[in-house]
């Protein structure tokens, strides 16, 4: 849903800060007041072509946000995330600046982005009908997906998708095997003895580093039995060690310790240290039990080292990168055996195209089910609209053979907007009123299936009055119930059906010309549908008519 729209001098607007609400609301207003500025600024933000002609008069640039509750639409929030372009959860920013020379710039939720991204996620959120072209409606793709929705097929058409990709996958391995099968053979048979010597070698992750670590210690070993002993020797085993020496100069001052305790100090660091001296000791001790001259185990260790070096210089690589090596190796050689079984792979590309057949045939039927009954729905809503003998079809053309991954038939709406012309695809017809009211009614009748929460008409009062338009503005407080609809109307039976009112309206400055919106209390309601039906001659009577409309709702 919509919940803001912010304008800084983009056309005539010098500054707007508009706050939206659920449900149905128009915008009304003097013709010129600008009342399709404020949705040409929303297309704006939505990413669509913006030039120097947007920005208002003597000014640096135009800049337009338009910020939306997504809290209804996880897939739109994982799309942020995955673009790295997420901002408060629940909520998205759209932004879009334009400069005097024409220059344009993309936000999504402050983090700059592309022109493309903006228009991806602007797909998601808002849709506008009528002489502006932002309308998914026009895209096969939508008309799918909207029929899918409608029918409750969606499960079953993302089954059919999901069974032609695994049918094609198999298709493509089976194709590959058979055109490469002699290269992937000579790949296989290289593939399975580098292994079996990497498999014989048997190195194990972290194995490297441990072996050259022992290797160090097996060759310095006589070194380090000498000088441990040596070290032993100067600490406690020798006539004049260290340790005996330290132990008589401490007892002699605890005897002179009761002539003068400032001695307490120097006595205390020096059985500080004699006990540090014996953990040494110990510790060498220990060491020197341990360490011993081993030539056998040393040569071990050297052939050993012989081995990872002569693998490692074989394949190229550092030695701690063998094993990782191994693994990618067998990894590969696995997929190779697998798809080395060609009657194996053609028994599964076999039971993969029937499974897909399958859903696509069920997929068929509920679509054509669906169609007639949405073509019959459209049509008769299309007759109270002012398309008297217009009629909508749901076209399903089957694909060739081999199906699709959306399915068995191509889906396009064909609409004749009246008796004397054949249907035609909904995005040839020429009036932009006829096409939101065509529009309007598809979607009233889709609204609990359809895929975008904000809608906007403009001009769907095009061309009727009276009580065709009563029914426009009845259908679309309909709508509103479902999702938020905005609507731009010159007609006051459209406008008193509305949940909320704003009024737009244009003024003269010093600067030029400025356009303010207003959001109408029930008085004020009263006095601008009275406008709508008498003009600038207001009376009792048009104020009379104007609240009994409106108290009609």
């Amino acid at each position: 849903m919509l919940r803001s729209l912010s304008i800084r001098d983009f056309v005539i607007v010098d500054s707007l800060e508009l706050e939206f609400s659920p449900g149905f609301t128009v915008l009304t207003g003097e013709t010129g007041a600008g009342k399709s500025i404020l949705i040409d600024a929303l297309a704006l933000a939505l990413g669509e072509r913006g030039d120097a002609g947007v920005v208002r008069s003597g000014c640096e640039r135009a800049d337009v946000s338009a910020e939306f509750d997504i809290q209804a639409l996880p897939a739109l929030a994982e799309w942020l995330r995955a673009a790295e372009l997420e901002g408060d959860p629940g909520s998205v920013l759209l932004r879009r600046v334009v400069d005097k020379n024409g220059r344009s710039r993309a936000f999504v939720n402050g983090r700059p982005a592309t022109l493309g991204q903006l228009r991806e996620a602007g797909e998601s959120l808002l849709d506008i009908h009528g002489q502006h072209a932002h309308q998914s409606l026009l895209k096969t793709e939508a008309q799918r997906e909207l029929l899918d929705a409608h029918a409750g097929l969606a499960p079953l058409a993302a089954q059919v998708a999901a069974a032609y990709r695994q049918w094609q996958k198999l298709a493509q391995a089976r194709t590959e095997y058979e055109t490469h099968a002699a290269q992937r053979n000579a790949e296989r048979e290289q593939l399975q003895w580098q292994v079996q010597e990497l498999e014989r070698l048997a190195l194990q992750p972290g194995e490297w580093d441990a072996v050259q670590a022992e290797h160090t210690r097996l060759a310095h070993a006589a070194g380090l039995i000498e000088g441990v002993q040596a070290a032993l020797d100067t600490l406690s085993e020798a006539d004049a060690a260290c340790l005996p020496l330290l132990s008589g100069a401490g007892a002699r001052l605890e005897a002179l310790l009761g002539y003068d305790a400032r001695l307490g100090e120097a006595l205390e660091l020096i059985r500080s240290g004699e006990a540090q001296v014996q953990e040494a000791v110990y510790a060498l001790r220990h060491y020197a039990d341990r360490v011993e001259l081993d030539p056998l185990r040393l040569a071990a260790v050297e052939a050993r080292m012989e081995a990872i070096h002569g693998s490692a210089r074989k394949f190229r690589l550092a030695p701690p990168e063998l094993p990782e090596h191994l693994r990618r190796l067998q990894s590969r050689l696995a997929e190779l055996e697998i798809a080395s079984d060609l009657e194996a792979l053609v028994k599964q590309e076999q039971q993969a195209r029937t499974n897909y057949f399958e859903f696509a045939a069920k997929l068929s039927a509920g679509r054509k089910k669906a169609a007639g009954k949405l073509g019959k729905e459209v049509t008769q809503a299309m007759q109270q609209l002012a398309m008297a003998g217009g009629r909508f079809e749901v076209a399903l053309t089957p694909y060739p053979a081999e199906g699709n991954v959306h399915g068995g038939e191509l889906i396009e709406f064909l609409v004749a907007a009246n008796p004397a012309v054949e249907p035609r695809a909904l995005a040839r017809v020429a009036s932009g009123g006829e096409l939101s009211r065509i529009s309007l009614a598809i979607q009233v009748i889709t609204s609990k299936a359809a895929l975008v929460p904000t809608l906007i008409f403009d001009e769907v009062d095009a061309g009727i009055g009276g009580g065709v338009a009563e029914i426009v503005g009845r259908r679309l407080r309909i709508l509103g119930r479902e999702r938020q609809v905005l609507c731009v109307t010159h007609l006051p039976q459209v406008a008193a059906q509305a949940d909320q009112q704003w009024s737009v309206s244009k003024f003269g400055t010093e600067g030029g010309v400025k356009t303010t919106v207003s959001v109408l209390d029930q008085k004020a309601r009263v006095e601008e549908v009275a406008r709508m039906l008498g003009g600038t001659a207001i009376t009792a009577t048009t104020r009379k008519h104007a609240a009994e409309m409106l108290s009609l709702r």
